[in-house]
């Protein structure tokens, strides 16, 4: 089963895209190969939910941050040589030969270039697959690493005795019967194992640009743990988009499973929201997380009704839309999933009267899902003196501290519910209502 993230929620953490602006994507897309970058996108679509699959991952990277390599590749080796191989060639060495021999002779009566890029595609696939076995000749003495399997695989198809020409031909003229004879064994008899090697240098360019990435940025690898211990631990989290975050520490448990958070508007709140969902988005991944001491049972997805958006078209106010997707999330959840559920300030569409009321009950309802992971923030503090009753909601704000008239935020979360009420000398502070006087 894959992991669950609807549009929504991957739109409400900014996760996808290669060209959005500050996508998390974007952030750890730093790797040389298109190829790569191709493996990296198929990661960010299909988290993971096995705990083994993910701790695997997981080791593989922490074993090239140890290693910290420099892929030495460019796109143009790796593009130009993929193309080659997946082009068609003779399947004996006398059709290659005989359609070599054609088109050295259109080069030579009209002209014809066909030949010369045959020719300059097999002396630079040559020289790539000299270049990666050098570079994975590295690793020949160190045979307990995670990715040891597929490392020993290129090793052996480059050591293979039909390939120990590779070197003598590095910079040499080839001969039309020599281009016959390795067009035929590189595009036909050893083109499966080839394409092997290209697509395993290829996740090498993945891991150790996401390892080089983890080690620059200071990230930490999580380990996954089985979905029955239904746990959630971490020493510090922070937004791995925000240079300087504020790291909190998060921790649910069975009879722990829900934050009920408050705090003023520019407190922290959705940010720190935000940050502790895009965490467990990459957790499930297997990739590195902007934490510290992470531990996480695997969920079967994760929602998030961040930016919910009115869609005017159907008629669907923002209230209305808000409801929609409470309706939704609700529905995933009273399936049995196991869920993490994240919710910035419920029914803000509404009246005072109906927003308590309703956060009151959708949130007491949710918290018996002790299987799902609940974080919902919420400006009707109300609501969470009734609530810290139960025992399994952990009542937590984002303080403000006032500094004369001037409002300012730690960002820390601390035990409790917030009484900040700071919005209208924030207005104050703006001088709206002397713009607006009339005498």
């Amino acid at each position: 089963m894959s992991f669950i993230a609807d549009k929504q929620t991957l739109e409400d953490l900014n996760l996808l895209g290669k060209f959005k602006q500050h996508s998390i994507f974007s952030l750890f897309n730093k790797v040389n190969t298109s190829g790569a970058e191709k493996l990296l996108n198929e990661m960010f679509q299909n988290p993971l939910t096995e705990p083994g699959a993910i701790n695997k991952r997981s080791a593989i990277l922490k074993y090239f941050q140890s290693k910290q390599l420099s892929f030495p590749f460019a796109n143009e080796q790796f593009s130009m040589v993929d193309n080659y191989l997946s082009g068609s060639g003779g399947r004996h060495y006398l059709t290659a030969l005989i359609v070599l021999g054609k088109k050295k002779l259109l080069g030579t009566i009209v002209r014809d270039e066909e030949y010369k890029k045959t020719q300059s595609s097999l002396q630079q696939t040559i020289a790539l697959l000299n270049q990666c076995k050098t570079f994975i000749s590295q690793f020949s003495n160190d045979d307990d690493h995670p990715f040891y399997n597929e490392v020993l695989a290129v090793k052996n198809i480059l050591d293979d005795p039909k390939l120990e020409w590779l070197a003598a031909e590095q910079n040499s003229q080839l001969s039309l019967t020599k281009m016959a004879r390795y067009d035929n064994l590189l595009r036909h008899k050893m083109q499966a194992a080839l394409t092997t090697v290209i697509d395993t240098f290829y996740l090498l360019d993945l891991y150790i640009s996401v390892a080089n990435l983890a080690q620059a940025k200071d990230f930490n690898f999580a380990q996954a743990r089985p979905k029955e211990d239904n746990l959630f631990t971490a020493t510090a989290v922070r937004h791995p988009g925000i240079e300087k975050a504020v790291a909190n520490p998060v921790s649910f448990h069975q009879h722990s499973n829900m934050i009920f958070l408050t705090g003023a508007n520019m407190a922290g709140k959705s940010t720190f929201m935000k940050a502790f969902g895009i965490n467990v988005y990459l957790a499930h991944m297997g990739f590195p997380v902007a934490a510290k001491g992470m531990e996480f049972s695997v969920k079967d997805g994760i929602y998030t009704s961040i930016n919910v958006p009115d869609n005017l078209n159907m008629g669907y106010s923002h209230f209305y839309a808000e409801v929609l997707r409470v309706k939704n999330v609700a529905e995933q959840v009273s399936s049995g999933k196991s869920l993490v559920i994240i919710f910035d300030e419920l029914f803000k569409g509404t009246n005072v009267k109906d927003a308590y009321d309703a956060t009151l009950a959708v949130t007491a309802a949710f918290s018996e899902y002790a299987n799902c992971l609940f974080i919902i923030s919420t400006h009707i503090i109300e609501a969470g003196e009734v609530l810290k009753e139960r025992n399994n909601i952990q009542m937590l704000y984002l303080p403000t501290i006032m500094n004369g008239n001037i409002p300012q935020y730690t960002y820390k979360l601390q035990p409790g519910i917030s009484s900040d009420r700071h919005g209208m000398m924030i207005i104050e502070n703006e001088g709206i209502l002397e713009l607006l006087d009339t005498n």
